[in-house]
């Protein structure tokens, strides 16, 4: 049994035993996506209208975001930090990229932003609940394309498992 697969049962046997929930940290990921997409809308907005106002906003709300990260990323390793808040913003970003595109019946196109943007949310949450460790990344590219043992799981696979597992929004 792979590290992964200890991790979801350890998880699974938590979650009967102390309702292991994740939905609040979930929760709280997706408010500092839409927060770094305000700071984004903030500082465009300023600079389309001239009017400076608009950055001490941005300041406000992204020392509003600075203070909920902290409550994600518990110990910042090297650029962990930064790491996961250009994940969780790149996500939010292809998720309206898609969101768009399946507005305009571009739906494989939709799927594939969609599918993107899942596999940075579960990134982050591989790095933030520490299933990553620098030690195992060429191991989790095993299964990659163009590698020889196609039965291996990607990285994203892998992590999609946990982020599938872990995290129930639903639980209460």
């Amino acid at each position: 049994m792979d590290k992964i697969e200890k991790f979801i049962d350890k998880l699974n046997k938590s979650k009967k035993e102390m309702k292991f929930d994740l939905s609040k940290d979930e929760d709280l990921s997706i408010a500092v996506m839409n927060l770094v997409s305000i700071e984004e809308h903030f500082f465009f907005t300023a600079k389309k209208t001239g009017n400076d106002n608009y950055f001490n906003l941005l300041s406000e709300v992204r020392g509003m975001r600075q203070e909920l990260m902290k409550k994600l990323v518990k110990e910042p390793e090297g650029e962990l930090w930064c790491i996961t808040k250009h994940l969780l913003a790149a996500s939010m970003r292809l998720l309206e990229v898609g969101t768009k595109e399946l507005k305009n019946n571009n739906e494989n196109v939709a799927k594939e932003m969609f599918e993107k943007s899942y596999n940075l949310y579960s990134l982050f949450w591989g790095l933030n609940l520490g299933m990553i460790k620098t030690g195992q990344i060429r191991s989790l590219g095993e299964g990659q394309p163009g590698t020889e043992d196609k039965t291996q799981k990607s990285a994203f696979a892998k992590l999609d498992q946990i982020v599938k597992k872990a995290i129930d929004c639903c639980l209460e």
